[in-house]
């Protein structure tokens, strides 16, 4: 990976993906992730997409993208750890499958630089129209009862601390979210972010920083740096909460405190370890809580990264609330014990470095890896991550798995359930 620093802020990190046809480009800025502003920078995005110096409208935007065999544009927000992004995302044909030669990375440079840096499109009628966009989304985020009781009990575990924020924002706040206060809110934060450029394709990179230069030279930055997660404490006791709502399968999700940072070694034995826990049919919770016990009907294991944080999230019935909370906590203190059979840690390792490889094949993935490598402070590309990854041994992993601790435990039940 080749990193041009453009100025104080902006920073375009060139990814050769020489075997694909595409050349994807998404532009990622930083902000701290805190209730003052989660919810302007839900909406923020999907009004900078509606217009722009260079295409004032939608109808424009789309023609745009049309000369440019099709290219599309994509616009959203992320959380990871503590950093709230805005996200925009583009993609076209490589220059060299251009049917007459033309310099495609270059139009979709300034067609980015525009959106980023020249939007128009904070009328009323258009803020008003995202604002009932981004509250949808928050619905349809309640109507997806696993992701709702996994925001639930992120919200439970971690409250008084930002990571329990959703990246949607909130119904109140985006409602008290005005065209006035957006445009304010874009003006103030827009020279006093890091902005991260990644470019995955096949290109001549010095084009797309010809392009960011022109666009960027004129204007005058505010220096930043990108939010750095805290590591979450945890609670003094576990957390035990219950939500009732007129659902016909309950969703269990259970929180628990690695202790370890991104950025430290044993990391990568906690990758390893939650492989083997809930990583997939490999995995002890899929083989014996779903399989061998059918407790469940689905039962994984993810690692908060920047947090310190791993959750298990399980669809059950609400009856076998007990045996699932047992039997999810026993294979955890199985691994602890080192009762991990060579198929089981094998298997988890393959898998990891299968995902991995795969990330080679998809342009998006790799800009998202090696911008997670970026946020936590690791420099590791896949093949050096893999090989470190390969070195792991159970007595890493059972030693790691005894820092776990269980802080909460989140049970969305049926209204007529006890």
């Amino acid at each position: 990976m080749e990193g041009i620093k453009i100025n104080s802020n902006i920073n375009l990190y060139y990814i050769p993906m020489t075997k694909m046809k595409t050349t994807t480009v998404g532009v990622y800025i930083h902000r701290q992730l805190c209730s003052a502003e989660v919810s302007k920078n839900a909406v923020l995005p999907y009004v900078m997409r509606r217009g722009c110096e260079l295409c004032p409208d939608s109808e424009a935007m789309a023609q745009y993208l049309e000369n440019l065999y099709g290219a599309r544009m994509s616009a959203n927000t992320m959380k990871l750890g503590d950093d709230h992004i805005i996200h925009f995302g583009f993609e076209a044909i490589s220059d060299k499958y251009a049917p007459n030669g033309e310099n495609l990375t270059s139009g979709i440079a300034r067609l980015m630089m525009s959106v980023v840096f020249e939007p128009t499109a904070f009328t009323v009628e258009t803020v008003e129209l995202e604002k009932k966009n981004a509250c949808e989304r928050i619905m349809a985020e309640m109507n997806d009862k696993a992701v709702y009781a996994m925001r639930r009990c992120s919200e439970e575990m971690c409250k008084g601390d930002s990571f329990a924020l959703s990246m949607l924002g909130t119904v109140d706040g985006v409602n008290a979210t005005d065209a006035s206060v957006l445009k304010e809110h874009y003006e103030k934060i827009i020279t006093s972010s890091v902005i991260d450029i990644y470019v995955c394709g096949d290109t001549d990179i010095n084009v797309m920083s010809g392009e960011i230069k022109k666009y960027t030279d004129r204007i005058a930055f505010r220096d930043a740096t990108i939010p750095q997660a805290e590591m979450f404490e945890g609670n003094s006791c576990i957390k035990n909460i219950t939500d009732k709502m007129d659902v016909t399968q309950g969703k269990l999700c259970m929180g628990f405190r690695t202790g370890i940072k991104g950025n430290e070694n044993d990391y990568i034995s906690l990758m390893v370890l939650s492989s083997i826990y809930g990583g997939g049919a490999h995995s002890k919770l899929f083989n014996n809580v779903r399989e061998k016990l059918s407790l469940c009907y689905y039962a994984s294991s993810s690692l908060v990264k920047n947090k310190g944080i791993m959750f298990v999230n399980a669809g059950i019935e609400f009856k076998n609330f007990k045996r699932a909370y047992d039997e999810i906590l026993s294979q955890l203190e199985a691994i602890k014990n080192g009762a991990v059979s060579e198929l089981e840690f094998n298997s988890s390792v393959k898998s990891i470095e299968n995902d991995l490889e795969s990330y080679k094949d998809n342009q998006r993935m790799m800009q998202v890896y090696y911008l997670g490598q970026k946020i936590t402070g690791t420099d590791y590309d896949i093949d050096t991550l893999k090989e470190r990854i390969s070195k792991i041994t159970l007595d890493d992993v059972t030693r790691t798995a005894k820092k776990i601790e269980l802080d909460t435990v989140y049970f969305l039940t049926g209204k007529e359930e006890a």
